[in-house]
């Protein structure tokens, strides 16, 4: 059974940076993409970033691109969004999921499956 968990969200000052990570179980990992998306409440899911399964690929949304990095570890089989300059526009709970199908990183969310729980990223002004 698949099972994506993620972890390390929490309240941050505008300008502060956190680091989330997302544990993979019950799958070939390197096998599949991977993506981060996020919900600020009242509001649809949106795509934050996305990476092959060999790591080699990735894709950042505009919004985030230059402050936020993913990574992934195949060995470990997580992957990891590292987000700095931090705003409070970054508010929202945090998703990861896998892509099942293909093998370049796609940026809507009904091209990925197997959610995470989420967890809730706060940037305070």
């Amino acid at each position: 059974q698949v099972q994506l968990v993620e972890s390390g969200g929490g309240l941050v000052q505008a300008g502060g940076s956190l680091r989330l990570s997302c544990a993979a179980s019950g799958l070939s990992f390197s096998t599949y993409a991977m993506g981060w998306f996020r919900q600020a409440p009242g509001k649809e899911r949106e795509f934050v970033a996305a990476i092959s399964g060999s790591g080699v690929a990735t894709v950042l949304a505009g919004s985030v691109k230059g402050r936020f990095t993913i990574s992934r570890d195949n060995a470990k089989k997580t992957v990891d969004l590292q987000m700095n300059r931090l705003k409070p526009e970054d508010t929202a709970v945090y998703y990861c999921a896998l892509q099942p199908l293909g093998t370049v990183p796609e940026t809507s969310p009904r091209r990925y499956a197997n959610w995470g729980q989420g967890t809730q990223v706060t940037v305070s002004s």
